[in-house]
């Protein structure tokens, strides 16, 4: 597998935006673009439907060299094959996640503020999420947080991958890496794109283009 400290663009398989029927696909043609992590985001869906869309995916992951992550059930984990699970605030302790997920594991969390942000580092998160930062569908429960605190949390937390989340599309995406974001989840401008490779191929780009300067 790919090292996952090199990772840069974070593609989350949404069913929110997705038929479960075409996530199959859309998987592959967000790695072909160059997604270096993908999650499974099933909200709603049951266990055995879940693993069975994990079981369509996991032969992408593993042909392009790239974790798979499961959103908000870490005990699918060792069932499906994935390398980790992502849980949010409102998950419960890191700890019991990690034990679900199983040795070894990738756990992820979902922070809203750079004390959370450090609260997950302490607790032992692989890596973080942080956001949102614009208004987005995805999370329409939660206020953006904007763009002024992304220096502070790459100050602050150094020892980790942190992904910028929320809203982030091609259009204000230099926007977000100029004021210090080094790695970024895209949702629905991946996935709602009419050209799926080449959207995601030019986030990465312009994510390599920040590391090369």
């Amino acid at each position: 597998m790919k090292s996952f400290a090199d990772a840069r663009l974070y593609g989350i398989l949404d069913l929110g935006y997705v038929a479960a029927a075409d996530a199959p696909d859309m998987a592959r043609r967000m790695l072909a673009g160059g997604v270096n992590i993908l999650q499974i985001r099933a909200k709603g869906l049951l266990a055995p439907d879940v693993l069975a869309l994990a079981a369509a995916v996991r032969p992408f992951t593993e042909a392009a060299g790239v974790p798979l992550i499961i959103n908000d059930h870490p005990f699918l984990v060792p069932r499906t094959g994935a390398d980790g699970a992502h849980i949010g605030q409102d998950d419960g302790p890191l700890a019991a996640a990690r034990a679900k997920a199983g040795a070894g594991k990738i756990v992820g969390r979902s922070t809203h503020s750079v004390e959370q942000a450090l609260a997950a580092r302490d607790e032992g998160a692989d890596y973080l999420g942080f956001g949102p930062l614009f208004a987005t569908p995805t999370k329409p429960d939660y206020r953006p947080i904007g763009l002024e605190e992304i220096a502070r949390v790459h100050a602050e937390v150094t020892d980790r991958p942190i992904f910028c989340i929320g809203g982030i599309k091609l259009e204000n995406l230099p926007e977000v890496i100029a004021a210090g974001a080094r790695r970024v989840v895209i949702v629905s401008g991946i996935l709602q794109a009419n050209d799926v490779e080449a959207y995601a191929r030019t986030a990465g780009e312009l994510l390599r283009a920040k590391d090369a300067r």
